[in-house]
């Protein structure tokens, strides 16, 4: 059974930075694609991140310049780095690994 289990979301203020974090367990982590979607309210779920088990990443065009995705497979672990946050990044952030999704954790991006 895999379980993705995110953290390092909260509250920050427009321009901040913050570094979501997705522990996964139950697979072999470095054979698969990872992925970071968002969330917002009344709005479609939309693909943020992606990197692929080689480390090869794309971004959704609205977050190029700002958002890093990462992972490190002796940890399980892939994060997306989050810089000059704007309040339309406030969302609920998802990490996926194939046709399995974590939890999710908040960002909610405001002054």
């Amino acid at each position: 059974q895999v379980q993705l289990v995110e953290s390092g979301g909260g509250l920050v203020q427009p321009g901040g930075s913050l570094r979501l974090s997705c522990a996964a367990s139950g697979s072999i982590f470095s054979l698969y694609a990872m992925e970071w979607y968002r969330q917002a309210p009344g709005k479609q779920r939309e693909l943020v991140a992606h990197i692929t088990r080689g480390g090869n990443t794309n971004y959704a065009d609205s977050v190029k310049g700002r958002f890093t995705i990462s992972r490190d497979n002796a940890k399980n672990t892939v994060y997306l780095q989050m810089n000059n946050l704007k309040p339309e990044d406030t969302a609920v952030y998802y990490c996926t690994q194939f046709n399995y999704w974590g939890q999710g954790t908040q960002v909610t991006v405001s002054s």
